[in-house]
């Protein structure tokens, strides 16, 4: 549909099994893109492998792909994980800036809320996207092919919540940074945007809900289990967000068809938010 052969792309944040990271990734592959994809670490679980799985996955749909560690939240890091996929593949036409901080420990009234834990989230959020936008805008001017960067930010980057000032200041700095960047890169035909997806049904959720439960006795399952199906009967459309729905419009933004398209912040939020 959106004709990616020939192009290369870089994924953060994409080694989770039912995370957005892995969705984008294989989604831009059945595109015909290229895809790296990396993480902070290649760590499975007992059913699922990993970053090695994903991997697996896009070269089953016929293209190239390679697995990345590190952290997008150090500068050193980060030239390494854009290194690599230059050594692989020669060049970037797209970044998708996926990588999030772990969910839980910062959804805390501000009052007691950990330096570290705020240190945390705005390094990996929002430093993460600076650092890994830094490095790529300098080589796509410098091979002066334009591109796409893709940022991931929030409808929580839009509207402040009780209990979530870390997450929000985070995702509120993303799309202010995809706006300058947009203004910055457009004489070199790179566009730059950003989603905002609503509570997306991602293993996210259940650190979510370890934090948030209102009861200790009530286990983490159950009210992960209650948040999935309020945030699915309160929507106009009558579910809960799956990260496919994220990977879809971030396969459009990363197509042709959304050339005259940049500074956009996209709510991916069925209707629940509309600002």
């Amino acid at each position: 549909m959106y004709q990616l052969d020939g192009k290369v792309a870089l994924v953060t944040g994409a080694g989770g099994k039912q995370g957005i990271g892995r969705s984008i990734a294989t989604r831009l592959a059945t595109e015909g893109a290229s895809v790296a994809v990396c993480d902070l670490k290649d760590v499975g679980t007992p059913d699922w492998a990993g970053l090695s799985a994903v991997v697996d996955e896009i070269k089953c749909q016929g293209v190239r792909s390679v697995g990345l560690t590190g952290s997008v939240s150090n500068s050193k890091n980060v030239a390494s994980l854009v290194e690599a996929t230059l050594s692989e593949f020669g060049k970037i036409d797209i970044l998708v800036n996926n990588a999030g901080a772990p969910a839980g420990p910062d959804r805390v009234p501000v009052v007691d809320l950990e330096e570290d834990v705020w240190d945390q989230v705005l390094s990996v959020n929002l430093k993460g996207t600076f650092l890994m936008s830094q490095a790529v805008s300098r080589h796509m001017i410098q091979r002066g092919g334009g591109g796409k960067i893709i940022n991931m930010s929030s409808v929580s980057g839009k509207k402040g919540a009780a209990r979530f000032a870390a997450y929000c200041s985070s995702k509120f700095g993303v799309i202010g940074f995809t706006q300058s960047l947009a203004l910055e890169m457009a004489e070199h035909n790179v566009t730059v945007n950003a989603i905002c997806p609503s509570l997306i049904e991602t293993e996210r959720v259940y650190g979510m809900a370890s934090a948030l439960k209102p009861d200790p006795e009530t286990s983490t399952e159950e009210w992960r289990d209650v948040m999935v199906e309020r945030a699915g009967a309160s929507n106009p459309l009558g579910r809960i967000g799956q990260a496919q729905d994220v990977a879809d419009v971030a396969a459009f933004l990363a197509s042709s068809q959304a050339d005259y398209l940049t500074g956009l912040a996209i709510n991916v939020a069925g209707g629940s938010h509309m600002d």
